[in-house]
C-alpha cells in the first residue's frame, strides 16, 4: 500500500506564493507517476500538473509559467511551487501517486487565494 500526505496548504492574497508538499511512503516502488490536481466548490477535479519517474512533466494551460512540480527521490516527496496566484487558483489539491495497477490519493490541502 501506499500513502501520501499533502502540505502547505493556506490562505495567501493574489499575486502571492505557496509550495506544496507530497510525502509518499509505503510501497513506494509501485509509483511511476505523480501528480497534483485541484477540485473548486462545484467543479469536477481536473489535473494541475503531473511528473513520471523520468522527470517529464506536464501542465495545465491555465497554470504553465506559473506552476512548477519538482520531485525529490531521495525525500520521496513531490513539490508543487505556485507562484502569482490568483482566486480561481482556489481549490482543495490533492496529491496523486500513479502505478501499473492502481492510484493512489492524498487527502488534500486547502488553498485560498483572497484578498
Amino acid at each position: 500500500q501506499v500513502q501520501l500526505v499533502e502540505s502547505g496548504g493556506g490562505l495567501v492574497q493574489p499575486g502571492g506564493s505557496l509550495r506544496l508538499s507530497c510525502a509518499a511512503s509505503g510501497s513506494i516502488f509501485r509509483i511511476n507517476a505523480m501528480g497534483w490536481y485541484r477540485q473548486a466548490p462545484g467543479k469536477e477535479r481536473e489535473l494541475v500538473a503531473d511528473i513520471t519517474s523520468g522527470g517529464s512533466t506536464n501542465y495545465k494551460d491555465s497554470v504553465k509559467g506559473r506552476f512548477t512540480i519538482s520531485r525529490d527521490s531521495a525525500k520521496n516527496t513531490v513539490y508543487l511551487q505556485m507562484n502569482n496566484l490568483k482566486p480561481e487558483d482556489t481549490a482543495v489539491y490533492y496529491c496523486k501517486g500513479v502505478g501499473p495497477f492502481s492510484s493512489y490519493w492524498g487527502q488534500g490541502t486547502q488553498v485560498t487565494v483572497s484578498s
